[in-house]
């Protein structure tokens, strides 16, 4: 049987990735990809942790399923967005709506 720190440290290492992906990353695809690290990090701990304590009821198996059923719903939804922002603004950069914003004069400050 796989020893539990592998599994382990491979969650902190796709949970750190999503986190940095969300945190850095001004492009909205590159979000997304971040939250899909996340979603994956959260399987694989719900996975190993149902193998690890031997559920009768599958528990961790089945969540996954269901993490895997919104993260599909997620990534349509989220992606028609991106779409519709890329048609309506020409660009999917998300910090450049706010910059666009700004009144006038503190524009003429800067």
């Amino acid at each position: 049987m796989i020893h539990v720190a592998g599994p382990i440290l491979l969650v902190a290492v796709l949970a750190g990735a999503g986190v940095y992906g969300i945190i850095a990353r001004r492009n909205a695809v590159l979000m997304l990809i971040g939250v899909e690290l996340l979603l994956n990090a959260a399987n694989l701990l719900l996975v190993t942790m149902g193998a690890t304590f031997h559920d009768p009821l599958w528990s961790g198996q089945v969540l996954t399923l269901f993490v895997i059923t919104v993260a599909a719903a997620e990534v349509g939804i989220a992606l028609a967005l991106v779409l519709a922002m890329f048609r309506a603004r020409g660009s999917i950069d998300l910090t450049e709506r706010a910059a666009q914003e700004e009144p006038e004069e503190v524009q003429e400050q800067v």
